[in-house]
């Protein structure tokens, strides 16, 4: 089984039979565009098969191992469960942002990056192989790069508008947001279509989804969130994970990998 232990230094670690995660999560500073710094190391000299949920996230992935050089991959929304693999002996460091990042940090259209993801230049940001040597020390150089690109001002209307999606985990309708940033739905779909490939609705759906995760691993199998009835969640959950509520607790062989990382409760 997994076991879940607090660091020194760090908000999560987590160890299990397959593979070592640990996660920061960055200064409040950086709330608007970053939602984690992490690291996934596979120790075994074998690959490691699993499938990963759609969170609502834009990663930026760093990554090496004895078998591949040094590479950046620019992974844009997903919206459906992809089966991937970790490379025996592999170390991904990524820093996981949020969509705003796109558009204000990475300079970024990710609407032709749905579902799938390419690789950006090798010295992005400055970084190489060596800032793979020491997690700690890679979150202070991407804090510090990232402070570096923070725009002076960002568009109020989509500031609020993330804030009210990501503090309701996706519960709010488009109707309901539109009103509270005073944009109408049309343009805000526009926007989402635009510059993220999806639509507003299809992405709260997504968060509101991964908002179930802990309660899923907890074997809680009906909704919490703002779903319908039972029902609609396991219609959702399925469309998604492509599997049942159960199916995901039970989490056989750890091939989750979203849920392989919850720390246990």
């Amino acid at each position: 089984m997994a076991y879940f232990v607090k660091t020194v230094g760090l908000d999560e670690e987590m160890i299990t039979r397959y593979v070592k995660y640990q996660s920061v999560k960055p200064d409040n500073s950086l709330s608007d565009f970053v939602e984690s710094f992490w690291m996934l190391h596979n120790p075994n000299d074998s690959d490691k098969q699993v499938v990963v949920l759609p969170d609502g996230r834009v990663d930026v992935f760093f990554t090496e191992s004895a078998t591949d050089a040094f590479h950046i991959t620019l992974l844009g929304i997903g919206t459906n469960p992809v089966h991937s693999t970790i490379k025996a002996n592999r170390t991904t460091f990524a820093i996981s942002f949020k969509p705003l990042a796109a558009e204000y940090l990475l300079k970024e259209n990710i609407s032709d990056l749905l579902n799938k993801g390419k690789n950006v230049s090798d010295d992005f940001w400055d970084f190489s192989s060596s800032d793979l040597l020491d997690f700690k020390v890679f979150c202070q150089k991407a804090t510090q790069k990232i402070k570096s690109l923070v725009p002076n001002e960002l568009d109020s209307k989509k500031q609020k508008l993330f804030e009210l999606i990501y503090n309701s985990n996706g519960a709010m309708t488009v109707e309901e947001l539109s009103e509270r940033v005073f944009w109408s739905s049309r343009q805000i779909n526009r926007y989402f279509s635009r510059q993220y490939g999806i639509p507003l609705k299809a992405y709260c759906n997504i968060l509101r989804f991964r908002a179930s995760f802990q309660h899923i691993k907890e074997g809680k199998l009906f909704p919490e969130q703002n779903f319908a009835d039972q029902a609609h969640f396991i219609k959702e959950v399925k469309k998604l994970a492509g599997v049942s509520p159960k199916q995901l607790a039970q989490n056989q062989n750890d091939r989750f990998i979203q849920f392989s990382t919850l720390p246990e409760k």
